[in-house]
């Protein structure tokens, strides 16, 4: 009969429960937040190139792209959290 090794009982269990609701909870808002703010930005640099014409074009892609950079950014980050609240590393 083997040895049941499990390290999620009692109170490392309740903690690693609490932990991973949380970093879940944070991390999809934080995905979220991410997630607006770079359709924002690319909704923002498509109406700069569309006023401006070619003009304005590498001002609106630059836009876009830094929303874009904010978006990837903000999602690494809830992925992180959401991992601390799992506990991995």
């Amino acid at each position: 009969m083997p040895l049941e090794n499990n390290n999620d009982k009692g109170v490392t269990g309740a903690a690693k429960f609490v932990t991973s609701t949380l970093g879940n909870a944070v991390g999809g808002v934080g995905r979220t937040a991410g997630n607006i703010t770079g359709a924002a930005g690319r909704g923002l640099g498509d109406t700069i190139t569309s006023v401006t014409g070619s003009a304005g074009k590498p001002v609106g892609d630059a836009v876009g792209n830094v929303g874009t950079g904010v978006e990837n950014g903000a999602n690494n980050v809830a992925k992180g959290v959401e991992n601390a609240g799992r506990w991995k590393s």
